[in-house]
């Protein structure tokens, strides 16, 4: 694969891409040279910072390169040298004859403008049509990517979407023009298992519909291994072992590569005490939202998303809440910490939330602690991280010495370790799980009862997971926590869950110990979740 190959759609040969700061120079990708096939899946897979995203930048020279540069190596797309493209020639080589599907596709998608003018725009640029013809394309985009309603949908904004219907959206975005190269850089990342197969199977139509090439960066070696007919596994910035994909699964030839395919979170959480106090006691929770305000109020109209569900947690248990999109998995967490207004009744530590006053609840909030999906976006960037982990002590502990305020944050860094000299930097400095790390240990500092970790893995990498797998595991059993733990990744849930609860459609169908849930499901739709799951 990394032999200079003629017929080629893309070769790259030899290339180094460095970043600038000052006086300082950072080497983020080292004498790369991989191929392309056309009409071929390529795989490139590697922990954060391994160079898989600067990689597919660099073919796009999308970097910023005012501090970016490339001092050797070449790329070429259908024998043209990218490097020797006038700006003109890259802009028409963007998004007509190489499209880009980012990460995060709300952050790739403009809020101040309707979906359908936002595809429509590549059309209007590259394919020279008007904005009659646009529009009628950008609908028949939108039914082909598997949005139904798609003349209604044009007029939606993309907070009106769920994740799969957005990611929907860009992959409707990148294939406007039928381009021969598709960078797909984690496409999948935040979806749950039944949309990312249908995802994964639309990418797989498509291309063979236009003829495509796909370079597909992934941490999820399951996408991988479904998706690619070559891998290319990365580390450090270097290429260190590449080949077909079945060979390079069945029998990879280096210790990096090994270690990631062993990096799968495994074995089950230690058994609770099934005589421990019961921590956790819903019953008939439910949480409705407006869909649409009639003149008159008897016609409108609600979406429930929580329908009468009920749950006990016991102290120091785990349960796993799973589930596609729209399901209502994290509006029951929100609700669960009176973040998210409800009817039914939720007792925590014995004490009956309705009945409690604002300052009451908020008091309580010590006791009860919430881990975010995304880390980066929940803490401050300009806070440093000991300012950021001691804010609870902050609120909830004015009193404290500072001798006992940084006593707390040393037993805090330490319990999710990480060094205490940590403190003093900012979020920005991390990778992804030291963020997590970092919001865990936010959490923890104020020593609470129960945690709501809501899709607190779904965006790291396989050896990260594991890790903060193994380290939830083990707080847990020193703290006797209990975890609401809510994700899409079935492999997550069942290494840290004791029972595990499916919802679908704001409903509970069904809820069981974690052994029997994925062995033995009852529900049909819990059977479609497990067989949605790519190993």
């Amino acid at each position: 694969m990394s032999q200079l190959n003629t017929t080629a759609l893309l070769d790259i040969r030899n290339l180094h891409v460095g970043f600038r700061n000052g006086d300082m120079e950072t080497d983020a990708v080292h004498d790369l040279s991989i191929t392309l096939e056309k009409g071929s899946v390529l795989g490139i897979v590697g922990e954060s910072g391994s160079g898989k995203s600067v990689t597919a930048l660099s073919i796009l020279q999308l970097l910023a390169y005012s501090g970016a540069f490339h001092n050797s190596g070449k790329i070429e797309f259908e024998g043209r040298d990218v490097f020797k493209l006038s700006e003109t020639d890259l802009r028409k080589m963007r998004g007509n004859d190489i499209a880009m599907i980012f990460q995060e596709p709300m952050t790739s998608l403009n809020p101040l403008h309707v979906i359908g003018d936002q595809i429509s725009e590549s059309l209007l640029l590259h394919r020279d049509m008007n904005a009659q013809a646009a529009r009628l394309e950008t609908i028949r985009l939108l039914q082909r990517v598997g949005i139904a309603d798609g003349e209604q949908r044009y007029k939606s904004y993309p907070h009106e979407l769920s994740g799969g219907q957005r990611q929907r959206v860009v992959i409707a975005m990148a294939i406007a023009n039928r381009p021969k190269l598709l960078i797909a850089d984690e496409p999948t990342t935040a979806l749950d298992v039944t949309i990312q197969k249908q995802i994964l199977d639309l990418l797989i139509e498509l291309k063979d519909e236009f003829d495509m090439s796909i370079l597909l960066i992934s941490h999820d070696l399951g996408v991988i291994r479904y998706m690619a007919d070559y891998v290319c596994v990365m580390q450090h910035g270097y290429v260190i072992e590449t080949g077909p994909v079945k060979d390079i699964f069945s029998k990879p030839t280096q210790d990096y590569t090994k270690s990631l395919f062993s990096a799968v979170p495994k074995d089950s959480p230690p058994e609770p005490d099934e005589k421990s106090d019961i921590i956790l006691d819903v019953k008939d929770l439910c949480v409705s939202f407006v869909q649409k305000r009639a003149l008159l109020a008897k016609n409108t109209k609600y979406i429930h998303a929580v329908d009468h569900v009920s749950l006990q947690l016991r102290a120091g248990e785990s349960l796993g809440i799973v589930g596609e999109s729209g399901s209502g998995k994290t509006t029951l967490g929100r609700a669960v910490l009176a973040l998210q207004k409800s009817t039914g009744d939720i007792k925590f530590d014995g004490r009956d939330l309705r009945q409690m006053s604002k300052q009451q609840r908020r008091d309580l909030r010590r006791d009860m602690q919430i881990v975010f999906q995304d880390p980066f976006g929940s803490l401050s960037p300009r806070l440093t991280v000991g300012q950021i982990i001691t804010e609870g002590l902050d609120i909830h502990m004015p009193k404290l010495s500072r001798d006992e305020k940084q006593y707390r944050l040393d037993m805090a860094l330490h319990d999710v370790e990480l060094e205490a000299d940590m403190a003093s930097r900012y979020p920005h400095e991390f990778s992804g799980g030291q963020r997590q790390r970092i919001a865990i240990a936010r959490a923890l500092i104020l020593q609470p009862k129960m945690l709501v970790l809501d899709e607190p893995t779904s965006a790291l990498d396989r050896s990260v997971q594991a890790q903060i797998i193994d380290l939830m595991r083990r707080v847990q059993t020193q703290k006797n926590l209990s975890y609401l733990f809510i994700s899409h990744d079935l492999h997550v849930v069942r290494a840290l869950s004791h029972r595990v609860m499916v919802m679908q459609g704001g409903k509970c169908v069904e809820v069981g110990p974690s052994a029997k849930i994925f062995e033995a499901p009852e529900n049909d739709y819990t059977r479609q979740l497990i067989a949605a799951t790519l190993s």
